[in-house]
C-alpha cells in the first residue's frame, strides 16, 4: 500500500510561526517530501491563509504541544477549559487548512508523571474520556479527527500502550478520535512494534516514525518490514511522518531530551529518512503513488 512521506518542522524550528513558515515548507518541498507535520505550539502563531499559501503540493496534518498547564485529566476546571480551548484551536486549523487529523499526547502536559493504582487509573480514564467528548463532537463536525498519542513512561504515566489507548478511549473511537502512534515509543513500551499496530487496527490515523534514537528511520533497531507488514495488514492510508527534533532549540532540545546531534546536520537527518522510505515504499507492489 503506497503512502504519502511527510517530515515534522520541528526537525528545523520551534515555534513554527507565519515569519518562519514559508521558506522551511519551501525547503520541505524541494527536498520531495509529500506531506508536512505543522505544530501548533501557541494560538495565534499560525494563521489559516499563511499555511494554505505557503503548503504548495504539501498534504498538511497539525500536531499539539502539551505543554504544562495543559491538561485533561485530574486538573482543575479553569485549567481543563483552557486545554480544551487550545485543542478547538488546532481542530480549527486543520479543518481551515485541508488537514484529516490532530494528533498528539492530548491527555496530560508531556513529562506529567503520577503513580496509579487500578481504580484510580479508571477514574482518570474516565476523567479524559468526559473531556474530550465535546472535542470530538466537535472535530467530527468539522471533518477532522483527534489523533491520540500514547508516549513512554519517561513522557507520561497515563497511556503508554496501545492496549490502553483503546481501553482509555473505548466509546469515543471511531466518532472523532483515533490514535496515533510513533515508532519511537512503540520501540519503548510494546512487545512488538508491529503487533501494537495490528491491535490499533482501524483506528490508527496518524504515524509518526524514526530510528529507535530519535533520529531519521531506516540502518537502526526497529523491525521496518515488520511495521510496514501491519500497516498493510489493517489499512492504513495515512502518511509516514518523520518526527525528530533539533537540538540546537534550548527549549525543544529540553522537553525532546535530545542532548545531542542525532545526524550532521537537521537536512541530511530529514534527507537520511526519506531517502529510506522512499526506498521501502518503491520496493512494495504497485511502485510510487
Amino acid at each position: 500500500m503506497q503512502r504519502l512521506i511527510g517530515v515534522n518542522t520541528w526537525v528545523w524550528e520551534s515555534p513554527l510561526t507565519d515569519a518562519n513558515l514559508s521558506p522551511l515548507l519551501a525547503k520541505i518541498a524541494d527536498m520531495g517530501f509529500d506531506a508536512v507535520e505543522l505544530p501548533l505550539e501557541n494560538v495565534g502563531d499560525l494563521s489559516a491563509g499563511a499555511v494554505r499559501d505557503a503548503l504548495g503540493g504539501l498534504r498538511p496534518w497539525i500536531v499539539g504541544a502539551m505543554a504544562p498547564g495543559r491538561e485533561l485529566v485530574l486538573a482543575d476546571d479553569a485549567v481543563v477549559l483552557r486545554t480544551q480551548r487550545y485543542l478547538s484551536a488546532c481542530i480549527q486549523l486543520a479543518h481551515d487548512v485541508g488537514a484529516p487529523a490532530v494528533c498528539g499526547p492530548f491527555y496530560a502536559h508531556t513529562g506529567r508523571l503520577w503513580r496509579m493504582d487500578a481504580a484510580q487509573r479508571e477514574q482518570a480514564y474516565g476523567q479524559l474520556r468526559r473531556n474530550l467528548a465535546p472535542l470530538a463532537a466537535e472535530a467530527e463536525a468539522a471533518g477532522v479527527v483527534l489523533g491520540i498519542e500514547p508516549l513512554n513512561r519517561y513522557e507520561t504515566s497515563l497511556l503508554n500502550t496501545t492496549a490502553q489507548a483503546l481501553d482509555a478511549l473505548g466509546p469515543l473511537l471511531g466518532h472523532g478520535v483515533g490514535l496515533a502512534l510513533d515508532t519511537y515509543h512503540l520501540n519503548i513500551e510494546e512487545r512488538s512494534s508491529a503487533g501494537a499496530v495490528r491491535a490499533a487496527g482501524e483506528h490508527l490515523v496518524h504515524l509518526q516514525v524514526c530510528g529507535n534514537d530519535r533520529g531519521a528511520p531506516g540502518g537502526d533497531q526497529t523491525d521496518w518490514p515488520g511495521i510496514f507488514d501491519a500497516l498493510d495488514a489493517v489499512g492504513y492510508t495515512g502518511a509516514l511522518n518523520i518526527e525528530s527534533f533539533t537540538a540546537l532549540n534550548a527549549s525543544i532540545a529540553t522537553a525532546a531530551s535530545i542532548w545531542r546531534p542525532l545526524a550532521p546536520t537537521q537536512d541530511q537527518l530529514a534527507e537520511q529518512g526519506l531517502a529510506f522510505l522512499r526506498s521501502a515504499r518503491d520496493r512494495s507492489p504497485g511502485g510510487a503513488p
